[in-house]
Parts: C-alpha cells; structure tokens; sequence
C-alpha cells in the first residue's frame, strides 16, 4: 500500500523514484523494437494503451504522469495515435522533448509541446477533424517522470461534430481494436467519476478483447466532482476490471503541477467520502507505480516469446530470401545460367518423353508421357477397329452398290481401291484430330518441365514458354503433313508383302461356300452368318436373296478381300503413328527445343541474353522487402540479445 502525506510535496519532487533503474533497460529494448516497426513483422510488443470516451480526462491523466501540457480543445483533441515516451533522467537540469513523425526528428521546447502536437498532427492528419493511424511519437526525457511508454488513442465519440466524417466512431474503433486486440497490450481505461461505469462505450470495447478483465486497469478522473458513492463502485467492480482501479484529481485550470499533486493527495486524505478509500487506489503517484510494476511485469513476460518469434520469423525470412532466383551481373552468369536451364530440362524432358522414366514425377501421374501417348494411340486404334464393323442387315452392300455402278467388269483389285479410298478419307480425320490432341500434351508437358527448371530466372520464362508454343505449332503442322502423306501413300495403292493377308483372305474365302448355301441353297435356313474378323455380332442373309449369286461370290470376295488387307493397313497406321511421335519427340528434346528458345531469346525484339541480367519487378521488389526485413530482424534479435544478457547476469 502506499501511503500518502497530508504535508505538501517538495517542489519538483519526483512523481516515482523506485523500480527506474530495472525498467529503463527493458523499456529501451522495447522502444528500440518499435523504432524498428517490429510490429510489421507481425510481432506484437508489450504496451500500455490509453483508451477512453472523448472528454473523460485522458489527456489529463497523461498530463499528470509527464509533467507537461498537451493539446486541448473541443471534440476530439487526439487525432492520431501518440506514442508518450516518459525517461526519468535524474541528473538532467533541462528537459529534452522531441517529436518523431514522417521519418522526422523535431525537438521543441516544454512551453511549446501543445503547440508542436498540434502542428505534427495536421501534417499527419491533415487540418481539420479528421484521424489518421499514422503514430506520432513524443519523447520527454525529464527529472523525476515514471519510465513509461504508453500510447494514447483518440477519445471516443458516437455523433460526429462539424468537420468529422460521418463514419468517426467506426475509425476510433478500428484504431482502438487494432492496438488492444493483442495479449501483448495493457488497456489503461480512463473513466470519468461522473457516469455510470457500465455505459462508457470504452469500456464495452475493452471488454470485446479482454472478456475477463486481466489485462485492463481502469483510471478514474474528476473524483472531485462525483465523490458520493465512489468507493461503491470501484469496489463493487460492476465492470470486471481486473487489474483494478486508481482514482485521481486532475489538474485544474491554470494550477501547477505539483500544486496538483498537493490538492489531489490533501483531497484524497481529508474528503469525508474520497478518504475511505484505500490508499492504494488513490492518487497518481500510486498509478504511476502501478503502471511501472505492471510494465515490468508484461515485458518480463513477454520477451522470451518475442525473442523465439524473432527467431522464427527471421529463419523464414531468411529461407525465403534464399529461394529468390540469384542475382545475374555477367554476360558469363547469364551464359551459364542458360545452358543449366536448358540441359536440366532436356535430361527431364528425355526421361518422361522418350525413355518412360518417370522417377522425377512419380507422383504426377499426368506427367507419364510415354504411357499417356500409348493410352492416346490405343484410342486411335480403337476408332479404326470400329470402322470395320458392320451394320446389321447391310452385309456385302457397300461392295454391291460399287459393282452396280458399272466395276462389275473391273478387275478385283480396281473395286477395293475405291473402296478403300473412301474408307481411308474417313479415317484421315481422325488422324489429324488424334495427333492433334497427342501436340497438345506434349506442348502442355514441355512448357511445365521448362518453366520449373526457369523457375529461378522468372524473366526467361516467358521466352521458353513462347519458344516451345511455335516450336510445337510447327511440329503439330508437320505431323499432320506427315499423315496426309501417309494417307496419300495408302490411297495410291493397295500394296503389301505381308503374309498374314493372304493367309486372312484364304482363311476368310473358306466361308464362302456355307455363305451360299445359307443364301440360295435348297433348305435356306435363315440364321445369323457370323464371321470374327469383322465383328462379333452375328450377320443378318435375308436381304442378299434379291440378288444374284454370282453377284454375292464377288462382293463376298471383296469383303474379304478388304478385311484382310484393312488389317494390314490399320498395323501400318498405328505403327507408323507411334514411331512417328516418339522420334518427333526424340528430335525436340535433344536439338530443336534448345535451338529454338536460343533463337526466341536472340531475336532483336526480345532483348537477347542481356534481357536476363534484367531482374523482373515482382521479384525485384520481394528481394528487397525481404532483405529489409531481415536487416530489421537482425538488428532486434540483438536489441533483445543485448537485454537478454543483462537480465542474466542481474540474476547472478
């Protein structure tokens, strides 16, 4: 408890004279940590914040704590949140005050703070009524002032006043939110002995952030003018203030400092009401003891964790940074640069293109090439199969209209030319569609394995990309020129030496004869012909009877005919396809895709290697706020080492 004198204070007496000499190094550490804006690295620091509904003696309070006048007025008189730095400096004769705003130092006199507020704050907030969250900071180095640093909020007000935004409460708010939302922040709640506790609207915000009141000490102002039946209600604490209450008098008029102090201690010790109350809730040299106890407490209790966020946060920073792409400043580095970028992707593009090794995309399924192709190609043959399938109840009609168009006196070999011209027209279009669709993959995978190995030259990544675009284009263009001459080929002439077509045809013409005998024999039995080879579904006869039997002998020899050879053909499709991709592939990997990102990078409007020695913005201006970053961390890791082996060694 402490006590307090009914005998006038000495003039200039100091407001506080214990616990300086243990605070002033912890506080240092933490102003030093703000003046580096550690907070930007989302590292919250121990402060006290001063919170209150306009009018209810904040300002004041301050005052009192500091020895100094700050700006007053009607409506809002704090505008911008102000950072007060209290540094007792026993031996100092003259006190040193100055402001910091903007990246700006403006030492001021003591006679003339209020003045300098006023004017530091209308360059921050503009002039007028407006806030701004821009923090000005005032640094008071004084005899006999408690080591303190708080920051003082604007007061807060529900109705907007002339030359206020409309929405003026929600700004106080979000200020107020934003610096008492953190476990870090002691709420020093200022309120007025004059209205009822639970109504003051700082009181509700407190209570949003700090439901069980611990971290909140509430100061009561203006004892003086509602002394009746105030020690009921900070006793009471109808309003859960868990680290209790101080009631003050404030200085009045044009009353001195320590005049004030005398008035406030002789009031508090003879006033009929205010007296009962216990001595360890009065006055503010009692709340200037408190505020430094609780200070040192919070610090204490925080600086371990900032040091491992310190830590953690820089590790991160720092791993970041590494990732970055490294900085190019040679024509050699970006020659050496380029030629790893380009033979790391050709030895993975030959792996998941040509090879089938996909160990360094086990896991991406969509990036097995070969197997992809081969699924894509077994597609492709399945739509050639269903050419050769026949419609149920149009057996040998196709070879029949063709005879009855005047091939009937054509040799064999003449009808399956145009046959076989017709069906390969058909099977064109899905060869162009299918390699097509094989381009399209493999431009999809070149440009994914190009800009991952690029992934550190950000500004060569474009280039690769645009170089494997035209480069695909044009083998998509000579694929399909490729097909259209492979068709052209098969159209010229049915030609093959394989064996299997004629050990097909033999086996194929054997049916003949039962063919016939279903068709024209005496019996006549009308069921299902089947024949494997083109299809599984049996084959409707009844419709052949209207024709003649030598002409059903021709168009069975036809069929068959193309059935065999169809089976050669589609053999050579596929074959030719495949091998036709995979060495098209082979082509790409081990010399056109270099040659053409070469030539890409090279061309005048490109900017040519240079272009890499070119940092991009993006990447420019991430290197840098990380670098700042770490300049920053760096430097608070060791404020907080500093003080950390100062507590060490005070502890031994």
């Amino acid at each position: 408890m402490v006590e307090v004198s009914t005998e006038e204070l000495p003039i200039d007496a100091p407001i506080i004279s214990s616990y300086n000499g243990r605070i002033r190094p912890l506080l240092d550490c933490i102003d030093k940590l703000r003046d580096l804006n550690i907070m930007q690295e989302g590292i919250h620091l121990p402060t006290i914040v001063v919170v209150g509904d306009q009018s209810s003696g904040k300002s004041s309070v301050l005052e009192s704590l500091a020895g100094i006048s700050l700006p007053r007025g009607q409506g809002i008189s704090t505008r911008v949140p102000l950072i007060l730095r209290l540094q007792n400096q026993p031996n100092l004769v003259n006190p040193e005050i100055h402001l910091e705003y903007n990246g700006k130092v403006v030492p001021t006199g003591e006679p003339q703070i209020a003045e300098a507020i006023t004017l530091a704050t209308e360059e921050i907030a503009g002039r007028g009524k407006r806030i701004s969250h821009s923090p000005l900071t005032l640094l008071v180095k004084k005899s006999g002032v408690p080591d303190l640093t708080m920051v003082d909020l604007p007061g807060i007000t529900r109705v907007p006043v002339q030359g206020q935004p409309d929405d003026i409460y929600e700004q106080i708010s979000n200020i107020i939110i934003d610096y008492i939302t953190s476990e870090e922040s002691i709420i020093l709640n200022v309120l007025s002995a004059t209205v009822d506790f639970p109504t003051c609207e700082s009181i509700r915000m407190s209570r949003i952030v700090d439901k069980t009141g611990e971290r909140t000490l509430a100061v009561v102002t203006k004892a003086d003018l509602a002394p009746q039946g105030l020690l009921e209600k900070v006793t009471a604490d109808e309003v859960k203030i868990g680290l209790g209450y101080v009631c003050v008098r404030n200085r009045i008029g044009s009353e001195s400092f320590q005049d004030a102090r005398n008035e406030e201690a002789n009031l508090f010790q003879t006033h009929p009401l205010l007296s009962r109350i216990n001595k360890s809730m009065v006055t503010v040299p009692v709340l200037a003891d408190k505020l430094v106890r609780i200070q040192e407490s919070i610090i204490s209790k925080c600086l371990p964790d900032i040091v491992k966020k310190i830590k953690e946060k820089l590790a991160t920073n720092l791993a970041d940074l590494n990732r970055l792409p490294p900085t190019l400043t040679s024509m050699a580095e970006a020659l050496t640069a380029l030629v790893r970028i380009l033979n790391s992707s050709k030895n993975s593009l030959r792996k998941i293109l040509v090879t089938g090794d996909f160990e360094e995309y086990s896991e991406e399924t969509d990036m097995h090439c070969t197997i992809k192709l081969m699924e894509m190609l077994n597609q492709y043959t399945a739509g050639l199969k269903s050419e050769s399938l026949e419609n149920n109840g149009t057996f040998l009609m196709d070879e029949i209209a063709e005879l009855e168009t005047g091939l009937r006196n054509f040799l064999p070999h003449r009808v399956l030319s145009c046959m076989l011209q017709g069906r390969l027209n058909k099977v064109s279009v899905i060869l162009v569609k299918v390699v097509g669709e094989m381009w399209d993959y493999i431009e999809a995978v070149v440009i994914r394995v190009l800009v991952h190995h690029a992934e550190n030259c950000p500004q060569l990544q474009s280039c690769t990309r645009r170089a494997a675009e035209n480069l695909i284009t044009k083998k998509k263009e000579e694929s399909i020129n490729w097909v259209m001459q492979m068709i052209g080929m098969e159209k010229f002439g049915g030609y093959t030496c394989n064996p299997d077509y004629l050990a097909t045809y033999n086996n194929l013409m054997r049916k003949q004869g039962e063919l016939i005998e279903r068709i024209f024999g005496n019996s006549r039995y009308d069921y299902h012909f089947q024949i494997i080879e083109i299809g599984a579904n049996a084959i409707q006869l009844g419709h052949l009877r209207s024709h003649q039997q030598d002409m059903v002998k021709q168009a069975f020899d036809i069929k068959m005919r193309m059935v065999a050879y169809w089976k050669i053909v589609q053999m050579r499709l596929v074959d030719s396809m495949a091998l036709h991709i995979l060495f098209q592939c082979q082509k790409l990997v081990d010399v056109e895709m270099e040659e053409e990102v070469v030539k890409d990078l090279s061309a005048p409007h490109n900017g040519g290697i240079e272009r890499m020695l070119d940092e991009p913005p993006i990447v420019a201006e991430k290197r840098q706020c990380l670098s700042k970053s770490v300049e920053v961390l760096e430097e608070s890791r060791d404020v907080v080492a500093k003080i950390m082996d100062r507590i060490t060694l005070g502890d031994e």
